[in-house]
């Protein structure tokens, strides 16, 4: 377990060592280790030990560092080696589109491009170059882990056995609670979506004629998250995306481009990169519905409406949230919110916006529901909403029969982290390392 944390440590602390000036011309250099045909070099060692104490000051007592940046790089390399013999492969376009968004990021913490190359001891070609490199890397061990961790389950005995070994170390879980939701958007009108959606059409011709998805995606997507990442959507579980655009996505081949797909967040175009039995890796062109000036009076009458008969008890919450919310996805549940990437349903208050966190805390007690309120999210168009306290759970000890869902996760993360570095241990059978004495 300890060498999976080390890995996303030191893949950390390389991104970060692309803003430190270079240090190989302030040491002795020599091959510290060496991985398949690749060198490990002193210099690298120290350079990574040095801002691994910059950012985590009790490390500067710690004997081992070096021993453990070496542990970590090696097992880097031995996984980088075993994804060009399995000739694991990634799309280009994704990493260019990244490696630009994060060189501009980078790059706009300097006065100027000479400012930025006199301060790291780089050129800027080499910078980027730098940062192509760590995002491919990054990108061919997150698949070898992806695809060696799929399909992976726990049983109920495996979970109670994870919970008697690890009782002892398992934190205390923070105030929670579950909440239900209905949500409004305002309605929009018919010249608003023929226009978007002949947008759309454009867009697509653009794709028909031989553009690049990606260069569309950043030059038309109106979804903010990916548009910059040339519409990347990353890994996504089954069941995790709208019922429209999931199941658009899945009927498409590998590499296959969707027609217009239409959701209540607009027009996509949908790009399948890989599939994985349970999740998959797709990118997407969004033509958003203009909202901005929408009307909110009938969605705000409908809430209304749903408020009192929720209150009279002529129908339930679940029911009106699977008739009128917006929100497909929790609408299919009854209203209920989940934890993101989960099945739980218990959330902690420090994770939700100021906005709701303030509505969330005036439901006293299990079965209030808010009035209509306003939400405007930081990103993304705002709307109406009611919200439903379905429990609220105080800081409490793990209990493995009422926090099952949660300890079920903990122990199929552990299994997980098990077979990983199984795994990474056999590799090292099959790769030649040979280490000197640091």
């Amino acid at each position: 377990m300890k060498k999976i944390v080390r890995i996303a440590l030191f893949l950390f602390l390389a991104s970060l060592s692309l803003l430190q000036p270079s240090l190989s011309a302030e040491v002795i250099d020599g091959v510290i280790a060496v991985v398949g045909n690749e060198a490990i070099f002193k210099s690298e060692i120290d350079s990574r030990a040095l801002m691994a104490r910059l950012q985590y000051p009790e490390l500067a007592q710690d004997k081992k560092l070096h021993r453990t940046i070496l542990d970590g790089l090696i097992d880097q390399k031995i996984i980088l080696a075993k994804a060009k013999i399995d000739s694991v492969s990634i799309d280009l376009n994704t990493l260019d589109s990244m490696a630009n968004d994060r060189f501009r990021q980078i790059s706009s913490r300097f006065v100027s491009t000479s400012d930025m190359e006199s301060r790291l001891g780089k050129s800027s070609a080499a910078v980027r170059d730098g940062i192509r490199s760590e995002l491919r890397n990054q990108q061919l061990i997150d698949t070898l882990r992806r695809k060696k961790t799929t399909g992976i389950t726990v049983t109920y005995a495996e979970v109670m056995d994870f919970y008697k070994e690890n009782q002892a170390q398992i934190p205390p879980l923070p105030e929670g609670g579950s909440v239900s939701q209905i949500i409004k958007y305002p309605s929009v009108s018919a010249e608003k979506r023929a226009t978007a959606l002949s947008k759309m059409q454009s867009i697509q011709t653009e794709l028909k004629g031989g553009a690049d998805f990606a260069t569309l995606a950043e030059t038309y997507s109106d979804d903010p998250g990916s548009a910059k990442m040339g519409g990347d959507l990353g890994f996504v579980r089954k069941g995790q995306l709208i019922q429209a655009f999931e199941s658009a996505a899945y009927a498409l081949k590998e590499g296959g481009i969707s027609d217009i797909v239409e959701t209540r967040y607009g027009y996509h175009l949908i790009q399948l990169l890989s599939k994985e039995e349970n999740s998959i890796h797709v990118r997407h062109i969004l033509v958003g519905l203009d909202r901005s000036k929408g009307d909110f009076t009938e969605a705000i009458r409908q809430l209304k409406a749903v408020h009192d008969k929720v209150i009279s008890g002529k129908q339930s919450f679940a029911e009106m949230a699977k008739k009128y919310s917006d929100d497909s996805v929790s609408a299919a549940l009854g209203g209920k919110i989940l934890v993101a990437g989960s099945t739980r349903s218990t959330l902690a208050p420090s994770t939700l916006l100021p906005q709701l966190q303030k509505i969330i805390a005036g439901l006293k007690k299990p079965g209030d529901i808010s009035k209509p309120e306003k939400i405007e999210p930081s990103q993304g168009e705002p709307f109406y909403a009611l919200f439903l306290l379905n429990e609220r759970v105080a800081a409490h000890k793990l209990d493995p029969d009422k926090d099952y869902a949660y300890l079920e996760e903990l122990a199929l993360d552990h299994k997980n982290r098990q077979i990983f570095n199984e795994w990474l241990q056999q590799l090292r059978k099959e790769v030649y390392v040979h280490t000197s004495d640091i």
